[in-house]
This record gives C-alpha cells, structure tokens and sequence, in this order.
C-alpha cells in the first residue's frame, strides 16, 4: 500500500485532474490518497488570527478543510473511492480501486499533540501511513524542492509542517518529496512498483 498526499496548493491548478487521473489508473488496489486543505485551511489560518479562538478548534475546522478537499477530488473524478477509516482504506484496495480518505476520525474533542499548526495534512498523512504499514509515502508538492534537501531543510523552508522530520524519524518505508509537474516520475515509480497489494 502506498499513500499520496496531494498537496492543498493543487486545489485550484490544472495538473489536480491530472493527479487523480494518473493515481485511479495505476493505483487501483495500492493507493490511498490524502487531501490537503488548501484554501479552505488557508481561510481556518485567517479566521483564527482574526477571532483568536484555540487550536482545538483550527485543527477541527483543518480536518474539515481537508474534508472539503477530499469531496470535491472525488467530485472530479467518481472513479475515486471514498473512505473514512483505516479499516475502510483496506477494503477500498482489496477492491482493487484507488482509495481516498476522507479524514474525519481525526476530529478531536479535546486538545492533544497533534491539534496544532505544528502537526498539518503532510504529517498526518505520514501518521497514516506508518498506522497503516504503508510500503511507500509520496508528498506532491507545488513549489520547487532542491532533491538534496533534507526533510529538516524542508520542515525550515516551509515547504513539509515543523513535525514532519520528527515524526518521519525511523519510517519503515521510503519518503518521496515529488513536485506537483513529475507526473513522469510518478508514473514511473507506480509502474515500476508492479504488482498491487492491500497492505
């Protein structure tokens, strides 16, 4: 099982359909997607420096934001397959189709380690991943990367949320930081992979 975390910048660009496109093709029976926020989180980040209310309460409005990405990528293109636990992911693949997560679990009722800023859709896909025993965690991201940035490097610049390079410490499974224009690479990487698994 691998999970691909589309980045929310990809929420109003072109190569969004693309993506998916590409991940039902070849992804059927491997592939999980996870959904960033995008300008829905952007608009949790502006009401919270407006009203000032708690992290609780972003991180819930986040997950929802996320949500509202996931509905609208399975809008797009109804080969996706909705799913809202790990357990559901499992069966999605067995299936033989592309999963796509709607996270609604992580909404929390009280605060822990993980209901901040600190902790965005990039680590909570890699959290997901390592529950889920994923062979594989690709991140698409809109912006350049340097490839001989490490994760650190990309936790200072911005580019993966401050936890990622911690919580991505001791992975049993390869990171790939991929821009959002390699589809080559990733076409390459799926079918290089060769044979579906259910994880």
């Amino acid at each position: 099982m691998w999970i691909v975390k589309l980045g929310g910048s990809l929420n109003t660009d072109p190569r969004l359909s693309e993506w998916l496109e590409l991940l039902v093709q070849l992804g059927g029976g491997r592939v999980a997607v996870v959904c960033g926020g995008g300008v829905f989180a952007d608009e949790v980040r502006r009401s919270q420096t407006h009203w000032r209310f708690n992290d609780l309460a972003a991180h819930n409005m986040a997950v929802l934001a996320m949500a509202q990405t996931t509905y609208m990528a399975q809008a797009l293109n109804p080969k996706l397959h909705l799913a809202t636990s790990k357990a559901e992911i499992r069966d999605v693949l067995r299936g033989g189709h592309t999963a796509l997560w709607l996270p609604l679990e992580l909404v929390s009722e009280r605060p822990n380690a993980h209901t901040n800023w600190d902790v965005a859709s990039d680590s909570i896909a890699l959290d997901l991943a390592r529950k889920l025993n994923a062979e594989r965690l690709v991140v698409v991201k809109s912006c350049a990367i340097d490839p001989a940035a490490s994760l650190a490097e990309l936790a200072q610049d911005g580019i993966l949320d401050r936890r990622f390079p911690s919580f991505a410490k001791g992975a049993a499974f390869p990171i790939d930081i991929v821009h959002k224009d390699d589809l080559a690479r990733m076409r390459s990487l799926l079918l290089a992979d060769g044979r579906p698994t259910d994880g």
